[in-house]
């Protein structure tokens, strides 16, 4: 059994079910009613948590910055970055009714600190752990704030080399925290499939000794699938009520009805990995009877007859001498007279 890590009450790692979060982010378009209703949808898809983003857009970018290529085309490019995330703020006394609300649905509640003040909020209404955005890998200084708190930290390394992942789950270790997740990510909306390389995740999972998922960007449900079928022990996707809402990441989200979609997907797909161990399942005992083949009488056979390979058949049902007897009955004598097409047994033999 590999290293597993607790957040809540669920176990996260080898052999535990893979931990599903409904990722909300800002597609509650800074209004608290609609953040609730995703709230309402992520507990209505079978997800285990869901997560937001907690930042002051003050905090976070310059006035002047500019959008990214995927935000302009969702969000139009006539306001800057800042102009967006300020539409995109909830006030901080909202993280404590929505962290409720969650708890209410059965949910574990995450959010994405995107600063210090953040961090500390979010520690205020006691968060089980605190999830990283992939673009905050290299902000060491905020890492290094997040693992005083000695939660468990889950990081996506979207955009991130190698060396700058050890740098950050070192900075994580030695300041205090000693339960990581990495997720594998490719920080692009939408991301295409040809550039996720699930495969990545075995290779974190090696080089850090720590449970291993994938927070997803792509279209669709089929990657994440794919990725819990790989070992993904945790896997993110967004979500959204309604992909033609106005904001930057409805477009890369799915819709409930999506989701639960995928979250079934997920729990067939670690169902069907099963132990590893080849043997016929329950299901096969009854049906191989039908499936399998016999050792048949080809001809009418009379007692005292030596069997010829040209007298017997191979036929179903399986109920018979099995096939791979034929050897050992050649040259026996038929104790008895055998019809056509009758299954042979053992006792009508000498």
């Amino acid at each position: 059994m590999g290293k597993r890590v607790v957040i809540g009450n669920r176990e996260i790692g080898d052999g535990a079910p893979c931990f599903i979060i409904a990722e909300a982010g800002v597609n509650h378009n800074g209004d608290v009613r609609l953040a609730g209703r995703l709230i309402d949808a992520a507990a209505d898809t079978g997800a285990d948590a869901v997560k937001f983003q907690t930042f002051s857009a003050d905090a976070l970018v310059l006035p002047r910055a500019e959008k990214a290529e995927y935000q302009r085309e969702t969000t139009g490019s006539a306001e800057s970055q800042h102009g967006m995330l300020k539409r995109l703020e909830l006030p901080e006394t909202d993280f404590a009714h929505l962290a409720a609300h969650a708890a209410g649905k059965g949910l574990v509640f995450l959010s994405s600190p995107f600063d210090r003040a953040s961090v500390d909020l979010l520690d205020r209404i006691n968060v089980p752990a605190f999830k990283i955005a992939s673009g905050e890998i290299t902000n060491l200084p905020l890492l290094a704030h997040v693992a005083c708190r000695g939660k468990p930290v889950i990081l996506s390394t979207g955009m991130a080399t190698l060396r700058e992942i050890e740098e950050a789950v070192r900075t994580l270790r030695e300041g205090g925290t000693g339960e990581i997740i990495l997720l594998q990510c490719v920080t692009s909306y939408p991301a295409p499939p040809s550039e996720v390389n699930l495969r990545v995740m075995e290779g974190l999972r090696q080089a850090f000794q720590v449970p291993v998922g994938f927070s997803d960007h792509t279209l669709g449900i089929g990657v994440p699938i794919a990725a819990a079928a790989l070992g993904a022990c945790v896997v993110e996707k967004h979500l959204t009520l309604d992909r033609d809402l106005p904001g930057p990441d409805h477009r890369a989200s799915l819709e409930p009805v999506e989701f639960a979609a995928m979250v079934q997907g997920i729990r067939d797909a670690e169902a069907a990995l099963g132990d590893g161990i080849k043997r016929p399942t329950a299901v096969e005992i009854e049906i191989r009877k039908a499936a399998r083949k016999s050792i048949v009488a080809a001809v009418h056979i009379p007692a005292g007859t030596i069997l010829a390979p040209e007298m017997l058949d191979l036929k179903r049902p399986g109920t018979g001498i099995s096939p791979r007897y034929l050897p050992q009955v050649v040259g026996r004598k038929a104790r008895k007279d055998i019809r056509k097409d009758e299954l042979l047994a053992w006792e009508m033999l000498s």
